[in-house]
């Protein structure tokens, strides 16, 4: 298995982008789970499926072929779905699927599959818990409520503040709620506030960290 680096946090705290320019940085494969439960939630919708059929989302989970590149895009049996599963239908169905306990154990046995190809920057909800509980760096990446609906705001122009806000307190409650890998601070995890920081400022700190966790020499493309 290659170098872990697990970045877990709420919806809107920055993750995507930082752990994207971290693996850039390091030259680290960079994996979005977050993705891979919006890819399942948006094959379920075209299948017809209903959400309240755990059985029948496992079955299409455990039956589908789900990949990343290394330009971080995501492809779903063969397909690139990358800007298809960033809408807010699909959005608030990933919520409902990421819930589901059955879906969670197949998509973490195929998380764990991709991490052992290599060195990886994996964000989610529960990798530094569950996914990868011997990670070489565990973050915690968090922000101010507020601050969380304004970046999604940035990312999502067209939907009113007042909608994105209702939807980010109902998924951080499912989120935090769910029986399975509920979304909890690892122990051992660095935790990191990043309302008042800007993206460059994280990305000092997480890199300080690798840095006295991981040796210069294994990670490629550091610099």
């Amino acid at each position: 298995m290659g170098n872990i680096i697990a970045i877990d946090g709420p919806a809107g705290a920055g993750k995507s982008t930082i752990a994207r320019a971290l693996a850039e940085r390091l030259g680290f494969t960079y994996i979005d789970t977050g993705a891979m439960y919006r890819t399942v939630a948006l094959a379920s919708r075209r299948a017809g499926l209903s959400l309240e059929d755990e059985d029948a989302v496992a079955r299409l989970a455990r039956n589908s072929s789900i990949e990343f590149v290394p330009v971080g895009r995501i492809f779903l049996n063969g397909e690139d779905v990358s800007p298809l599963i960033r809408t807010p239908e699909v959005t608030s169905a990933a919520s409902k699927v990421a819930a589901m306990p059955s879906v969670r154990a197949i998509l973490v046995e195929k998380q764990r599959r991709i991490g052992e190809t290599g060195n990886v920057v994996m964000e989610g909800r529960d990798i530094g818990t569950v996914v990868f509980p011997h990670a070489r760096v565990k973050i915690f990446l968090d922000a101010d409520p507020i601050e969380r609906v304004r970046r999604r705001g940035g990312d999502l122009p067209d939907v009113p503040l007042e909608q994105l806000a209702r939807e980010i307190r109902e998924r951080d409650e499912r989120d935090s709620q769910r029986a399975q890998s509920p979304l909890v601070q690892a122990p051992d995890a660095v935790r990191l506030d990043s309302t008042r920081l800007t993206t460059g400022e994280v990305l000092d700190a997480i890199l300080e960290l690798v840095r006295s966790r991981i040796p210069l020499e294994r990670a490629h493309g550091e610099g």
